[in-house]
């Protein structure tokens, strides 16, 4: 069991404090071995809660950068409560037999997205330390794998994957210059959780104005959902480990 600061677990500062005082005032124990005494029951009982408590990335040595993640963190936590709840109505709307596949690819969307907030806390624990800068091989290898995906891509992805690398050089070009890059990647990644979710928010749209039993409308459907797809595979690229 790890030991925990008592001045932030409330309960436990109660229940040290009721111990000091029981034993001073109603036992009438000398204050010289209580007040240790209650010090101990204190940090004990901080550290039981804490043991209760799920476990979250260490706080970064970096401030900034440590409220960058806790924002970013945030956005993804925000985008996958809109993601659940454009899928449940994604399934209230769309019950006919012909709209199986068009349900399926807006579910598909919205499920790659409860991902996200885990691989933030993952990124953050790799971020931890003042001096673990971005690795300039770790940013290449995100490089070569968004021009990769780049190739094999058109239209709408196309442009996604070329404004990702565009950031990928970026932020190669400041850790080649011996600057700390991982603030440049949190904002790019930031900046696409608030894309993703603005694409989000037109696919919620289409679906409650369209003529779903309409093929246009469906393709405009589909389109939007590969889109998000889309955003969540730059992301992908973005928070993969090198």
């Amino acid at each position: 069991m790890k030991l925990a600061n008592p001045l932030h677990y409330p309960l436990a500062v109660l229940v040290g404090g009721l111990t000091l005082f029981v034993g001073v005032r109603l036992v009438r124990l000398p204050s010289a071995v209580m007040l240790p005494a209650a010090a101990a029951i204190a940090t004990l009982g901080a550290a039981a809660l804490k043991s209760r408590q799920p476990n979250s990335p260490p706080a970064l040595e970096n401030p900034r950068l440590e409220q960058e993640l806790q924002k970013t963190r945030q956005q993804a936590l925000n985008l996958t409560q809109q993601a659940t709840a454009l899928q449940a109505e994604a399934q209230r709307l769309l019950t006919e037999a012909h709209q199986i596949e068009l349900l399926g690819v807006v579910q598909y969307a919205c499920d790659r997205s409860r991902e996200l907030p885990a691989k933030i806390d993952q990124l953050a624990q790799r971020l931890q330390g003042q001096d673990s800068l971005l690795s300039i091989a770790d940013l290449e290898k995100q490089l070569v794998e968004a021009e990769r995906q780049r190739r094999s891509s058109s239209g709408v992805a196309r442009q996604q994957w070329d404004t990702l690398i565009a950031s990928l050089r970026r932020n190669l070009q400041l850790a080649k210059q011996g600057e700390d890059a991982r603030e440049a990647q949190v904002l790019s990644l930031s900046t696409l959780i608030l894309d993703a979710a603005g694409v989000l928010q037109q696919l919620q749209n289409k679906l409650r104005t369209a003529d779903l039993s309409s093929s246009l409308a469906a393709d405009e459907v589909r389109s939007l959902s590969t889109e998000f797809n889309g955003m969540q595979e730059n992301m992908e690229v973005l928070i993969a480990e090198g």
